[in-house]
């Protein structure tokens, strides 16, 4: 019997394919490949496992068995697996026939899969010269044929763990990949914090209208289905302006076992796709964001006449789309269960003009619920410190939550990241709904008023340590204390000098 696989075995082992490319190709291109590489892999060892299932239960009957397994999961068409590709990696061409095989599962898969390879070529030209490109393709297809990543069920057991193989590329991607990180990854535990804070529910429709590579609407679906994993029904929803981003998403939904999901590739705010039948936006009980810091031309020319009436509050900036994506999403939210959680940085609590307009009109509505302010250096990219808003519908009361959490984190050499007790405090304090000294402050409309509706936090949560008092005449002594002992020393220094025979004088 195969011995299980660890979750830290096919990380690591699908992290060191990734030497393959280093010192070649760029990070932000080779992880498309090795992300890719690693769900042909996966869908390929499930085939095979699954075939030899069926074989034994139905006899040798490849067409019919075929025919049965194309109902019930996915299409793997004949000599286009990885097994195939990897008896001819010697054999010149293996960017063409990854490329070939790509599509041809696409093809086969129909929806599930449609376009999702569209983007990516092994056999570009960013691989180098033919030689150059065949060398590094076949040793990626040798590193991912070594034991440690044979991904069969009937070894892995859990599909969640390739799921976590993914994540955890990614997140490695997003560590190495600069400032363009943000654009594809939010931190876990910042997607756990915000799961939490909406509370998705069995049976609700949950969006991410800037879904990236589909983290934090995984981490909204496990917290629906809980740490048993057990099965529960619930929609997800997404849109991602990058092409290669939402294949990242569709592919990561793929491998979670998410059957119940709409991902859609375009602009969110110039083009949304997450429409009815009659061509309004979709309402969703949930929404959730990470969108990107305050986004230059974001769209701001065709703003003006948008036919979904999502300016109507007021109107952006136009080098700065926080309150953009803040709007499209406000407007996105069921009448009565809706709530969102959105990720801003810390410019759109108080910046004035036209974002002080619309942060007015979207407290006199009630609809601000929450403010969180996040430490420093937590997403990958910027170190600005950035703040999470929570907005709902139905209120229960018509004040807003302050919390601030900034100074409350785990200090890393390039990235600080929120613990459990991190994250449970911050749940913790907005569950309750209750002012905390220095940590959280429940203000009311009128207070908020009063500050012209500027919600920087600390004109709300007074976080000011006061410095222990230093007592100057212990100082005195103390200093007096220490040039008695260096006078000693320094005695002592030149008596052992003198006797070495050194001149001192």
């Amino acid at each position: 019997m195969l011995n299980r696989i660890t979750q830290d075995t096919i990380n690591k082992a699908a992290w060191a394919a990734c030497d393959t490319f280093r010192g070649t190709v760029d990070a932000s291109i080779y992880k498309d490949y090795v992300l890719t590489m690693l769900f042909l892999k996966y869908i390929s060892d499930v085939w095979k496992d699954h075939y030899a299932a069926y074989k034994e239960k139905h006899g040798d009957h490849p067409e019919l068995i075929e025919a049965m397994m194309a109902q019930e999961q996915f299409v793997l068409p004949r000599s286009r697996d990885f097994d195939a590709l990897y008896r001819d990696r010697h054999k010149p061409g293996n960017g063409e026939r990854i490329d070939k095989a790509l599509h041809a599962i696409e093809e086969a898969n129909g929806d599930k899969l449609r376009d999702v390879f569209q983007d990516i070529s092994f056999n570009a030209n960013r691989l180098g010269d033919e030689e150059q490109k065949n060398d590094i393709l076949r040793l990626l297809l040798e590193d991912f044929a070594k034991p440690e990543l044979d991904m069969r069920p009937s070894r892995v057991g859990n599909l969640d763990i390739i799921g976590g193989a993914y994540e955890f590329l990614i997140s490695k991607f997003a560590a190495s990949a600069g400032k363009k990180a943000g654009e594809f990854y939010t931190p876990a535990e910042v997607s756990a914090l915000m799961a939490r804070l909406v509370e998705p529910q069995e049976g609700e429709d949950i969006c991410d209208p800037t879904c990236g590579s589909g983290s934090l609407l995984l981490k909204c679906a496990r917290e629906v289905r809980g740490e048993a994993n057990r099965k529960a029904h619930y929609a997800l929803y997404g849109q991602e302006a990058i092409g290669s981003t939402w294949a990242l998403a569709k592919m990561n939904m793929f491998l979670h076992g998410e059957v119940n999901h709409q991902i859609e590739w375009g602009d969110t705010i110039g083009n949304p796709k997450l429409r009815t039948s009659n061509d309004m936006l979709r309402h969703f009980d949930v929404v959730v964001a990470n969108p990107p810091f305050s986004l230059d031309k974001w769209g701001a020319e065709k703003a003006a006449k948008d036919p979904f009436g999502r300016f109507r509050r007021g109107m952006p900036p136009k080098t700065k789309g926080d309150y953009a994506f803040i709007l499209h999403m406000v407007e996105t939210l069921k009448p009565k269960t809706g709530r969102m959680a959105v990720v801003v940085p810390n410019g759109v609590l108080f910046r004035g003009s036209s974002e002080a307009i619309i942060r007015q009109k979207l407290i006199e509505e009630n609809l601000l619920d929450v403010v969180i302010g996040l430490p420093e250096k937590l997403f990958f990219g910027t170190g600005i410190p950035a703040a999470i808003l929570v907005f709902r519908k139905k209120k229960t009361d018509t004040k807003v939550l302050f919390i601030d959490a900034s100074r409350d984190y785990i200090e890393g050499t390039n990235q600080n990241r929120l613990g459990e007790e991190q994250i449970d405090r911050v749940f913790t304090a907005y569950d309750d709904r209750t002012s905390i000294e220095k940590y959280a402050y429940l203000a009311s409309r009128e207070e908020i008023a009063a500050k012209d509706f500027n919600l920087n936090i600390p004109r709300y949560v007074d976080a000011f340590e006061e410095e222990t008092e230093i007592d100057l005449m212990a100082v005195r002594a103390e200093r007096k204390s220490l040039k008695a002992e260096l006078d000693v020393l320094e005695s002592q220094m030149e008596q052992y000098l003198r006797e070495l025979s050194y001149d001192i004088d």
